[in-house]
């Protein structure tokens, strides 16, 4: 069986070839030597991406593949499982070995062989800077980069869903109002632990999509109660006193959270947060991670004006600031986020939607209104 082109792969190829190797490059600069033996060029992308696509399309026994293929040699991998014979990334192939590597953390290693692309075996361990990508739906792509020295730290560099091609946009996190939540979402944060304190807000984040009921969460400052001017009242499951689970947790020394039960303790917890957002109404937390209440009804605050207008970017290379009624956003969960944020500037707003659509508000000084930053593509 032949396969046709796929032509979205010629317009992201060399795009994403050029991100890869500027982060080679940079590798190379800091003494890594064993970088410069991991360099694929941008015809190795193009049948990664062309090979991916159409294996996204397929059925394997009624199931659809989900399957992550890292392009990284077999010695840079450490206890890779190898196959007695390479194999051909056919679609079919692939989508008849995915049900093997579809946990979390387990890729299909692949790299140039005589005959071209193949995969060479299976791996758990990623060398820094290694090219990812994930086959999350029929038809959407997402090529991520690892980063750091976390294994499960990668960024998103470019996500392909049918024809459209959404290539990140590395400096969309010097924006002068970027929320940090947004600049760990790019990638561009220092390397930290796994409990950074804004990770949990993108461990958040994510949980939030997943449920895909949609959800609405606040994040106000601790130590006030000036929130309650935009809640109305009575908050039908409002907390006393608020629940401390991750704030308790983000209160353990530095060195407990390299250890397997606090991160399992963090997972757990954030699920349940996030898990409350799948109720009618909002969520709030404190910047200190307090949980307050669910199911929370928001109003305008009294005297303040209805927002009107908010600013919409989206952290992907092309795409230029426009101003929208917060409805052309969604429906009422967009228009009370970005009415919260208004009345409540010190606040930050996290709204999913049910069709995956993710959107962070928070109030621009510079620009004296609202600031939308839609980040679904970081988040897949």
């Amino acid at each position: 069986m032949t396969y046709a082109s796929y032509p979205a792969r010629q317009d992201l190829a060399q795009r994403v070839w050029d991100r890869f190797a500027a982060y080679l490059e940079f590798a190379a600069r800091q003494a890594d030597p064993g970088e410069a033996s991991r360099r694929p060029g941008p015809h190795t992308i193009e049948e990664l991406v062309q090979a991916a696509f159409w294996t996204s399309l397929r059925r394997e026994e009624s199931y659809l593949p989900k399957v992550s293929l890292a392009l990284v040699p077999r010695g840079a991998a450490r206890q890779p499982m190898v196959f007695e014979r390479p194999l051909r990334p056919l679609p079919a192939t692939l989508a008849r070995v995915a049900p093997a590597v579809e946990r979390p953390g387990i890729h299909l290693g692949m790299w140039p062989g005589a005959d071209g692309l193949e995969v060479w075996g299976t791996t758990r361990t990623l060398p820094k800077h290694c090219l990812v990508l994930e086959v999350a739906a029929p038809g959407l792509l997402v090529i991520k980069q690892q980063r750091g020295t976390d294994q499960a730290k990668y960024a998103n560099v470019a996500v392909l869903e049918g024809e459209i091609v959404k290539v990140v946009d590395e400096h969309a996190s010097s924006l002068p109002d970027c929320p940090s939540l947004l600049t760990s979402l790019l990638g561009f944060d220092s390397p930290g632990s796994w409990g950074d304190s804004v990770n949990v807000l993108v461990q958040l984040s994510v949980s939030m999509r997943a449920h895909a009921r949609g959800g609405l969460l606040l994040v106000v400052p601790g130590g006030t109660d000036v929130w309650r001017e935009s809640i109305l009242a009575p908050a039908p499951y409002a907390l006393a006193p608020p629940f401390p689970g991750l704030s308790e947790l983000m209160r353990r020394n530095v060195e407990d959270r390299d250890q397997r039960g606090w991160q399992d303790d963090l997972s757990r917890t954030v699920e349940l947060v996030a898990g409350l957002t799948a109720v009618d109404g909002a969520t709030l937390l404190t910047d200190t991670y307090d949980l307050l209440a669910f199911g929370a009804k928001i109003v305008r605050r009294r005297g303040s004006p209805p927002v009107e207008q908010v600013t919409v970017t989206e952290p992907i290379e092309g795409f230029e600031a426009v101003v929208v009624h917060p409805t052309e956003l969604g429906g009422t969960r967009h228009l009370s986020a970005a009415q919260f944020v208004h009345d409540q500037r010190r606040a930050v707003a996290l709204v999913a939607s049910q069709d995956g659509r993710f959107t962070i508000f928070a109030w621009s000084p510079c620009e004296d209104m609202v600031h939308a930053h839609r980040v679904e593509a970081l988040l897949l």
